[in-house]
């Protein structure tokens, strides 16, 4: 199952300014709620592990927890603000921190985190006007500036165009300060164009710009886009039910005490189990046509050739 991302779209508008790790901590948090069934809500904290982080953005297994857990202390003390209509047709401005709670286990490389109550609704009601993207999409993404790029985006999936954003407006969104890149040159090179090259290369869509002026200074940009065209190949490889009929129990038992070790498997785990046993149940889950299919990404990481 493709890890889906699902935000409200007062959310994806709203104005903030979260760097790299940050984004990509609450996006595993998102990922993780789904995952896991337990949903998201103001009193339960959402786990993230530095193995997701790794395999998920291809980054040096080292560095990884300690960017998870500075990107936690961050988080805590930042706001966003956005803006809602209350029942009597009011606009209300609202600002809000992220999370509520933070925790950090350093003896597993994981860190917990609770969304403050405000920002709970805005990510967890499935209504339409839901943008709904693949966090591989902005897995490849370096820079902050491009994710929140693909942000605003795809928020305008259907029409494939945005209407002008102006230029106060569009630093804002995509989390530029006040005091930073305030040269146009800069801001092209150092946010925009760089946003665009690797959206270009990385997601899904190719984006255009157009800048719109008053007088000679640039006012604002809007943006078009399109879906890349997809090319579907004609797959050798094996499908699950070949390779899983295929299995033997020499395999099995093996690939089990490896798996068992596997800091991915410890969403599996009932955490008073040893390794043995832990192993012992894995071993039952692979003999099962629907829990091997669910299990192969991760027999491939430890090993398991399915040619």
């Amino acid at each position: 199952m493709r890890d889906l991302v699902v935000k409200d779209n007062a959310l994806i508008n709203a104005s903030y300014n979260l760097d790299l790790v940050e984004q990509r901590l609450i996006l595993l948090a998102i990922v993780e709620a789904r995952d896991s069934g337990r949903g998201i809500n103001a009193n339960d904290p959402l786990e993230v592990h530095a193995e997701s982080y790794v395999n998920q953005f291809n980054v040096a297994r080292q560095t990884a927890y300690q960017a998870l857990k500075d990107a936690c202390k961050d988080l805590f003390v930042r706001q966003f603000s956005y803006q809602e209509i209350n029942k009597r047709g009011n606009v209300e401005n609202v600002l809000s921190r992220w999370v509520s709670e933070i925790r950090y286990i350093d003896d597993e490389a994981t860190v917990k985190l609770i969304f403050a109550p405000a920002i709970v609704p805005l990510i967890t009601r499935l209504e339409e006007q839901f943008t709904k993207y693949e966090l591989q999409q902005i897995s490849n993404l370096s820079s902050a500036y491009a994710v929140r790029l693909y942000e605003l985006l795809i928020a305008w999936r259907s029409t494939g165009q945005t209407p002008i954003i102006e230029l106060a407006e569009f630093r804002q969104k995509i989390g530029v300060l006040d005091d930073e890149y305030t040269r146009m040159g800069n801001f092209k090179d150092r946010v925009l164009n760089l946003a665009i090259a690797q959206i270009n290369e990385h997601t899904d869509i190719n984006v255009q710009c157009q800048q719109h002026k008053k007088g000679r200074n640039i006012s604002g940009f809007s943006f078009t886009f399109k879906l890349k065209k997809v090319v579907i190949a004609h797959s050798k490889e094996q499908t699950a039910l070949e390779i899983f009929s295929k299995f033997t129990d020499a395999q099995c038992h093996l690939f089990a005490s490896k798996l068992s070790e596997l800091p991915d498997m410890n969403k599996y785990s009932q955490g008073t189990e040893s390794y043995s046993q832990f192993a012992v149940r894995i071993s039952e889950m692979l003999r099962d046509p629907q829990k091997f299919e669910e299990l192969l990404p991760y027999l491939k990481k430890v090993g398991f050739n399915t040619k």
